[in-house]
């Protein structure tokens, strides 16, 4: 699984016009993308350094001051660009796959206590966000 991780101060998905996830306070936006190999472990671990991840001011962690997180599922995450032009998406997993894994994390960080809001699979949805610092880290597990 891969994420690509922001600070922020805050963030939003809307889908046809309806807010369906927000974060209206400092806190980390995750767009979150699955390929075919990734299991629930890897669901997991990832829930685990999002919670645990010291990026927030004061190198403090969401789980160190029960900041927000948005989570967003983002298969491009897995595109491969290095041939011409056009991305290719092979490595990213059909979405049968990656909705119950996205949903994995959701879930796990949940259960850590996190407080979570979520985009909407496969939907078109258009994410908003104030990056703080800026901030952003590709995390890979």
């Amino acid at each position: 699984m891969r994420a690509v991780v922001q600070r922020v101060t805050s963030a939003s998905v809307v889908v046809d016009g309806r807010t369906v996830g927000a974060v209206d306070e400092p806190g980390l936006l995750a767009l979150v993308g699955v390929t075919h190999t990734d299991t629930p472990a890897e669901a997991r671990r990832l829930a685990a350094k999002l919670w645990g991840l010291r990026i927030l001011h004061g190198e403090k962690s969401c789980s160190d001051v029960g900041a927000p997180l948005l989570v967003v599922s983002q298969f491009t995450l897995y595109g491969d660009a290095r041939k011409g032009r056009r991305p290719t998406w092979q490595a990213a997993a059909p979405g049968p796959v990656a909705e119950p894994l996205v949903d994995a994390v959701v879930a796990e960080l949940r259960a850590l206590g996190a407080r979570v809001a979520t985009g909407s699979f496969g939907a078109d949805m258009k994410v908003s966000l104030v990056n703080d610092g800026p901030i952003t880290l590709v995390v890979d597990v």
